[in-house]
């Protein structure tokens, strides 16, 4: 692989971390898929990446960890079009979108309390239910 792949400003990874694979692909095709490699295979080792900053990484691991192998490998495969190239772009470009999803961190939540209309609303709502509730009963045989 010639170039590094480029994430966005801060993150790009190395061509040397990215292991691309080439083998015939699956389906209809007749004698181009017969006799052409044109699915591409990425292998990728988060955890031991060197091009993460180490919170990314993280996030990425715990993000997609039932994406990773047993020796904690992602492995994206494309068969879908007819060139090897174009496989390896989709690749690519799949990887690059699963470390943009873990690039920024999540927002922290600010906890919020109920209004005081909001507890209002519901505690009406509460003694109309329970006001409901208490004419449907059977009367009382000494009233």
């Amino acid at each position: 692989m010639p170039n590094d792949l480029t994430v966005n400003d801060q993150i790009t990874i190395a061509s040397g971390e990215l292991q691309l694979s080439f083998a015939r692909s699956s389906g209809p095709g007749g004698q181009n898929v017969n006799k052409v490699n044109t699915k591409a295979t990425l292998r990728w080792s988060p955890g031991e990446s060197a091009s993460l900053p180490p919170a990314v990484r993280r996030r990425f691991v715990d993000r997609f960890a039932s994406r990773l192998t047993a020796e904690g490998e992602l492995v994206l495969q494309s068969g879908v079009h007819r060139e090897q190239a174009r496989n390896t772009t989709e690749c690519l470009a799949r990887l690059r979108a699963m470390v943009l999803s873990v690039a920024t961190p999540p927002k922290q939540r600010r906890p919020t309390k109920p209004s005081r209309a909001s507890k209002e609303r519901r505690l009406q709502k509460k003694q109309h239910r329970s006001e409901t509730k208490r004419l449907r009963r059977q009367p009382k045989g000494d009233e």
